[in-house]
């Protein structure tokens, strides 16, 4: 499912950061008394009460002069326009200010659900200023404080609230997969080429697309919805560096996907963003297949093949699991191989296997190579049991989970691998101490 986005916004230094990092439970904002720190939005996975979502933390609103204040803005703007929920942080000592009064008529243009937290509402003078904030027209301000935690509970009650509501929504039973990666490796002509019309414009102007656009096919009897997520909608003029900053549509894309097509440029090879693109995929457990395209342009030898696997392997090691395919949007190339192989990586996604089986493969690994010790206490495995799908995720029940040494639990998960084909998916194991 696609998680609720939630942006957090305000003028400099009323504190978004700290109450970001105090609802993402770790520092993820760089937090300094200074306005114009934090320049970029920065993301995290946040949950409240069982409910999962996106939160967005953006440099502040402002209309002045100071450096960078023209890019906190427009960054700021286009994380309003992403967001389902906009939260509004003020500060209680200053009161209601020009500029707070000036992100309000910003955000009454934005036709979103507003809530308002009054942040540093830490003793009784402060809090005596919070109902001057009424004035704003947001409805009633919620204290706060980032740096103690108060409050932050009424808060994201009223924000839970406000998330859209799937109940009743038609239920989607074809396999959703969304195409990703930087500007220019040409998803959306994989996406026309895979179904032989225009479905999306086409340019090599890095940025064009702007909005994610779903289509559905049928491919040998099974029902496909693609998603092309190449931008960031926004209303009239895009000003942003869209490679820095075309993640968020992407990681909606990828929380509402079974299947994630990484797409990488053989022409320029592999670059950083590459990596923090396909790690977001990894991150949120998906399937994924890893397309280099624009195969035809290159001029290959006998190696040119083998080198970039084992380039790629190297580059993203955490993506062993993930099938790489050499393709062209260009000429067709291995195209027609791609809907029967994206049906297996979903279905490997969601496989479930026997308890009774899973437990001979961990024997029988232990067999193999024993469990390690330690001080002359070792490691005992007792039985393991799937508890999961997509991805599919085993707990292995232990005497002491601390001793599961990452290499142990990687041998294991090898192992589990070699005997059930687990090809394109994660799989997760968590190790529980055997009551």
């Amino acid at each position: 499912m696609a998680f609720p986005i939630v942006a957090i916004v305000g003028r400099p230094n009323v504190g978004k950061s700290t109450l970001f990092n105090r609802i993402a439970g770790e520092r993820i904002s760089i937090v300094e008394d200074t306005p114009g720190v934090t320049r970029d939005r920065i993301y995290t996975h946040a949950e409240w009460l069982g409910t999962e979502f996106r939160m967005i933390d953006t440099g502040g609103i402002d209309l002045g002069d100071e450096p960078f204040l023209t890019q906190i803005t427009q960054q700021a703007e286009i994380a309003i326009e992403e967001a389902d929920v906009i939260v509004f942080i003020v500060s209680a000592p200053e009161g209601v200010t020009d500029a707070d009064e000036k992100v309000a008529k910003i955000l009454y243009r934005a036709d979103k659900p507003v809530i308002l937290a009054v942040n540093k509402a830490d003793n009784p003078e402060t809090r005596e200023t919070v109902y001057d904030f009424y004035s704003l027209g947001f409805g009633d301000p919620y204290p706060v404080s980032g740096v103690h935690g108060l409050g932050l509970g009424d808060l994201l009650d009223a924000v839970v609230k406000e998330f859209p509501d799937d109940e009743g929504a038609p239920k989607d039973d074809s396999v959703r997969f969304s195409l990703i990666g930087r500007p220019n490796v040409g998803k959306s002509s994989l996406v026309n080429a895979m179904l032989g019309e225009d479905r999306v414009i086409v340019s090599n102007i890095a940025g064009t697309t702007r909005d994610a656009v779903d289509t559905k096919f049928v491919a040998d009897d099974t029902k496909f919805t693609m998603v092309d997520t190449a931008g960031i909608r926004k209303r009239g003029k895009v000003y942003e560096n869209t490679e820095r900053y075309s993640v968020m549509r992407a990681m909606r894309a990828i929380d509402d996907s079974d299947v994630v097509l990484v797409v990488l440029n053989a022409e320029e090879g592999i670059r950083e963003q590459d990596k923090r693109v396909a790690g977001y995929a990894h991150e949120a457990g998906r399937g994924i297949i890893i397309l280099v395209n624009k195969w035809d342009t290159l001029k290959k030898d006998n190696h040119t093949l083998t080198d970039f696997q084992n380039l790629i392997r190297l580059e993203f090691q955490y993506l062993s699991y993930a099938p790489i395919v050499f393709v062209s949007a260009k000429t067709g190339q291995r195209l027609d191989q791609l809907p029967a192989m994206i049906k297996r990586v979903s279905e490997n996604h969601n496989k479930r296997v026997q308890s009774a089986t899973l437990n001979d493969v961990i024997m029988d690994a232990i067999a193999l190579n024993p469990t390690p010790s330690d001080n002359g206490k070792r490691l005992r495995v007792y039985y393991g049991t799937q508890v999961a799908v997509a991805p599919p995720t085993f707990v292995v029940f232990v005497n002491d989970p601390k001793m599961m040494h990452f290499s142990y639990e990687r041998f294991l998960e090898n192992q589990i691998r070699e005997h059930f084909d687990f090809e394109g998916t994660p799989i997760h194991l968590i190790e529980r101490a055997r009551k």
